[in-house]
């Protein structure tokens, strides 16, 4: 399919996601929607197929337990891949993305079919976060500082969750050796697409603390990440695997 399919992972966001997906549905594009919903206790898949009003638009996937970040964007890259549709959105259901920054993303996406993964950046002059607290934003751009040291990777914004894959790229990853959940699923999809030599192109956004619901983020999450970026520092310096 030539219309790009945009992956919504969603854990109890019964209040957050009628929103984006209202704003989703309105843009030009054409899009059509994944949720993947880890089996949420507050209705958010009901509310997501009721939303859709009969369109065919919005496709819901209730996998009826909380899996997990990575598992999700595993679970609806093949969900995507085995329909045919030819490029894959990753945005948060939190409201955080804005659509109309999706608008640029695309269009740097649709002007150069040499580009793999186009990835909304906010860390790249024109970028911006907006209502986050002063420590989350110290954290996240040390976070990418690390993560763009220790892999060698000329990326600004290596964890963030607002992208465009093309199809050509997930089908040459070998998803059984993806293990990461959180943000760190992040950084080893922006890894696996260096190593198949694939092009990246980062678009300023303005990525917005989210207005309903609960954060996701945790303690865990971080250390998952850190632990794993510098295990592969480690063997890309020393060479071993």
């Amino acid at each position: 399919m030539n219309k790009p399919l945009v992956i919504i992972p969603t854990f109890n966001e019964a209040e957050s996601v009628p929103v984006i997906l209202k704003a989703l549905l309105d843009l030009p594009a054409g899009l059509d929607i994944l949720v993947v919903d880890d089996g949420s206790p507050d209705g958010t898949a009901d509310i997501c197929r009721t939303f859709d009003g009969g369109r065919g638009r919005i496709h819901v996937e209730n996998r009826g337990r909380k899996m997990g970040l990575g598992s999700a964007y595993r679970h609806g890259f093949a969900w995507g891949l085995s329909r045919g549709y030819q490029s894959m959105i990753e945005i948060d259901a939190d409201g955080s993305h804005r659509p109309e920054d999706l608008v640029s993303l695309i269009h740097a996406f649709d002007s150069d079919s040499r580009i793999d993964l186009v990835i909304g950046s906010r860390w790249i002059a024109g970028g911006a976060v907006k209502n986050w607290a002063r420590k989350r934003e110290l954290l996240s751009r040390v976070a990418n500082k690390y993560a763009k040291f220790a892999l060698g990777i000329p990326v600004a914004d290596i964890t963030a969750g607002f992208r465009i894959y093309r199809s050509t790229i997930l089908e040459k990853i070998d998803f059984s050796t993806v293990a990461s959940e959180g943000y760190c699923f992040q950084i080893e999809m922006t890894r696996k697409v260096v190593a198949l030599n694939g092009v990246i192109k980062e678009v300023p956004i303005t990525f917005v603390e989210r207005e309903f619901g609960v954060s996701k983020m945790s303690i865990y999450i971080v250390i998952e990440a850190m632990k794993r970026v510098t295990l592969w520092g480690l063997q890309r310096l020393f060479h071993f695997k």
